[in-house]
């Protein structure tokens, strides 16, 4: 039997509010990487150090950074794994691209995230 997530959400949607599945997954992971690591209240360790490294050059270091810092906010979630993480520059900021392994179907999807430093955004590719 598998397994049904049922969420909500409001963003970029304009009726449909009702997320399940995958799409949830995606969205709760969205809404991780939303986070500058330290802003939320009480859990100083929750977030991302992405947006803290925007104007660092991306280094094979810088780099490494983001994809352990990428794991860890996948692994977060117990029904993801992330099997690969590629880490690019574009022209206003970096783009996070997370092979995602979902636990409970054992399928594979890409989700890529653009960190926008000029608008300070964060979009799905």
């Amino acid at each position: 039997m598998a397994i049904l997530y049922k969420g909500f959400s409001t963003y970029n949607r304009t009726k449909k509010f009702r997320l399940t599945d995958h799409e949830l997954i995606k969205q709760d992971l969205f809404n991780n990487f939303n986070v500058k690591k330290g802003e939320k209240l009480m859990q100083p360790n929750f977030g991302t150090i992405i947006w803290n490294m925007m104007f660092e050059p991306l280094t094979e270091e810088t780099r490494s950074l983001m994809v352990d810092d990428v794991k860890r906010i996948v692994a977060y979630d117990p029904r993801t794994r992330a099997t690969n993480v590629i880490v690019t520059q574009f022209e206003y900021g970096i783009q996070i691209e997370i092979e995602l392994l979902f636990i409970d179907t054992n399928q594979v999807d890409v989700l890529a995230f653009n960190f926008d430093n000029q608008s300070q955004t964060l979009t799905r590719a």
